[in-house]
């Protein structure tokens, strides 16, 4: 099977931008809750901090991985991808 530059139909969609979005946690307040919110406010999420990560692109989970700090920002390294069962080490 050709990889994804060998194809050269498939050119035209390589520099297409998708919106990928790392999502940490999430959690469910009551509307009451949500109003109340100020800056130093703390949101509880229904994840523990050595849990890995999601990976979306376009709202599709694609990959876990880490949080790591590159310089100033953050980053994700991937560790597993979705429906794969190599991972990185």
């Amino acid at each position: 099977m050709p990889s994804l530059k060998e194809d050269r139909g498939l050119d035209i969609v390589l520099d297409v931008k998708v919106k990928v979005t790392v999502q940490l946690g999430s959690c469910q307040l009551p509307m009451r809750e949500v109003l109340e919110l100020a800056p130093g406010s703390v949101v509880q999420l229904n994840q523990h901090a050595s849990d890995p990560v999601g990976l979306y692109v376009n709202d599709k989970l694609v990959a876990y991985g880490e949080v790591v700090v590159v310089e100033d920002s953050f980053g994700i390294k991937i560790t597993e991808l979705v429906g794969s069962q190599a991972s990185a080490s």
